[in-house]
């Protein structure tokens, strides 16, 4: 492991600390290598953990969850949507938080169903990786602007922690139904301020990297995350999870725009 590698470790190690509570502790987990890593990482710990998954019969993250979970020797429950109330929930949700973006009511949605799942396993607060693929250029858009410079990916970096933090604040308050509290332990002021002090070929390498996310996928192989979840391209949950593409399906029947 590089010392590169270490410092990173310890750092996302000092972040998930930061949020423990004395109870169980849920981990919103699709079985990708970012979730895979925060799941590794509690392991280690010695927490009291269970990973936690939603979406619809067969889908992408159900499926390979099960098998992430089964190798890594983990607790695991899973959710399964019902197509006969979908509907019915994310209207509701639109309702909630009445917010005019489709990736915040997909998101909204998705931990919906993990806050359920956790009240089911009387679990109030979640943790999530929700972060690093903003600070580590997990999205395609960073290879657009990585050919403008570093200046504009740091800008597109900003903009997207922005959003990313108004957003879990429309999360939680979907998930307070369930009293369950969703956590951002790489979201920190911390670890933020750290992550952004990584130079940047260690995230993305130029506009053709369709991997990106390099140094957390060398880390995440250093402690044992699996190989195939490590080098895994990112599929992002509300894609994973089917809840995308019935979400518009289902909005088609509200009249209404996203």
């Amino acid at each position: 492991m590089s010392e590169l590698e270490k410092e990173l470790h310890t750092q996302m190690v000092q972040a998930v600390e930061g949020i423990k509570d004395s109870k169980k502790m849920g981990i919103s987990f699709s079985g990708g290598v970012d979730s895979c890593l925060l799941a590794k990482i509690c392991q280690d710990l010695g927490y009291n953990v269970l990973l936690l998954t939603m979406g619809f019969e067969d889908s992408h993250d159900v499926e390979f969850s099960k098998k992430m979970a089964k190798v890594l020797g983990m607790n695991h429950e899973v959710e399964i949507i019902s197509e006969k109330t979908f509907s019915d929930v994310a209207r509701k949700i639109w309702d909630t938080i009445n917010v005019d973006n489709l990736s915040w009511n997909e998101n909204c949605i998705a931990f919906y169903y993990v806050a359920k799942l956790a009240k089911k396993n009387k679990i109030d607060q979640v943790v999530t990786a929700n972060g690093i693929d903003e600070l580590f250029c997990g999205y395609n858009a960073y290879r657009d602007s990585i050919s403008e410079g570093k200046d504009v990916v740091l800008e597109m970096m900003n903009d997207k922690l922005d959003n990313e933090t108004r957003m879990m604040k429309a999360v939680n308050q979907i998930t307070s139904e369930f009293g369950v509290k969703i956590v951002q332990p790489f979201l920190s002021e911390k670890f933020v301020e750290f992550a952004k002090t990584i130079p940047l070929e260690y995230k993305i390498k130029d506009k053709d990297d369709l991997i990106r996310k390099h140094l957390i996928r060398k880390l995440a192989i250093s402690i044992g995350v699996p190989e195939e979840s490590a080098l895994k391209l990112k599929k992002a949950m509300q894609y994973g999870s089917l809840i995308h593409k019935n979400l518009l399906k289902v909005k088609k029947t509200w009249n209404m725009n996203f």
